[in-house]
């Protein structure tokens, strides 16, 4: 699903919105989600899954043309576990 169609949905759904106010409501929690995971945070969303960031140590890497040593710096990922009712859902146990 793309962010359109997320837009898209939320404003079918809540036909009191606007396309606009929609999009705003979206980019919001989308805002949300990211600034607590750049703080370190963890974010829950009940029945849905949980998003925290992991801290990945600076390493040395390969070039895979030519396989020379290249240093990868040290960074943080964003992970992504779902809930048991969403994986109930996906596996068709409702």
């Amino acid at each position: 699903m793309l962010r359109s169609e997320l837009v898209r949905k939320v404003a079918e759904a809540h036909p009191h919105l606007s396309p606009l106010d929609a999009e705003a409501v979206v980019e919001a929690i989308l805002n949300a989600i990211t600034d607590r995971l750049a703080d370190g945070h963890r974010v829950e969303l009940r029945g849905f899954g949980s998003f925290a960031s992991k801290d990945r140590k600076a390493r040395m890497g390969r070039n895979p043309r030519n396989g020379a040593p290249v240093p990868v710096a040290a960074k943080q990922v964003p992970l992504f576990r779902a809930s048991k009712r969403l994986l109930e859902r996906l596996n068709n146990k409702v």
